[in-house]
């Protein structure tokens, strides 16, 4: 990748395949994001998985890793998910992207706890707007992420998905003007490949 100019990578372990209960790594993988973090690490030191590859450089990546401000879906506790996210910080992770949430005090209180813990390294905040109905149900379930009564409210009270994009829009404005009221110096946006509405977001933020 580095031949291409990419020099940042946010390393993910993977979901889990729909018609199986737990997550399954490729034979030689790794089972949890924070061993994908020490491979990429390595090449940057120059060592590779394949100890006669000839002509091999020290490459230059920045990694950055997820978190999940209400906790992975697989973690017991938010405590324990936060201890191994500072497994990934050791083994080289620079930076940390969160999963999309609705609550900015769900992701000022993981902050919180995070430095606590002395994780030091930037925490970019995810925000994804609501666009249809449908996404009551599907966000939760498939995101295992709470939303706020007042949103779930308003996208009720919609009579078509026009209007919940646009509840979903105004949302996020305010969530992201709260972030950068607060200090917060980068936001992340989930656009599921669909950019419109983020594009709205961003010029009434930014």
């Amino acid at each position: 990748m580095e031949f291409l100019a990419i020099t940042h990578l946010i390393e993910l372990r993977g979901d889990v395949v729909k018609n199986e209960t737990s997550f399954k790594q490729e034979k030689e993988g790794h089972d949890y994001a924070n061993g994908f973090v020490k491979q990429i690490q390595a090449l940057n030191y120059g060592q590779y998985l394949d100890e006669e590859l000839q002509n091999s450089s020290k490459t230059d990546f920045c990694v950055g890793v997820a978190a999940y401000p209400e906790k992975h879906m697989e973690a017991p506790s938010l405590d324990s998910d936060i201890h191994f996210l500072k497994k990934k910080i050791k083994n080289g992770a620079e930076y940390i992207v969160t999963q999309m949430f609705f609550d900015n005090q769900k992701f000022f209180d993981f902050v919180d706890k995070c430095r606590i813990e002395g994780i030091t390294v930037p925490i970019v905040p995810g925000l994804k707007p609501i666009a249809t109905k449908k996404q009551l149900n599907l966000i939760p379930h498939r995101f295992h992420v709470d939303l706020p009564e007042a949103l779930i409210l308003e996208v009720i009270k919609c009579q078509n998905n026009d209007q919940v994009r646009e509840v979903g829009i105004e949302w996020c404005i305010n969530q992201s003007k709260e972030l950068q009221k607060a200090g917060i110096p980068v936001l992340h946006y989930y656009s599921m490949g669909k950019s419109e509405n983020i594009r709205t977001i961003a010029s009434k933020v930014f």
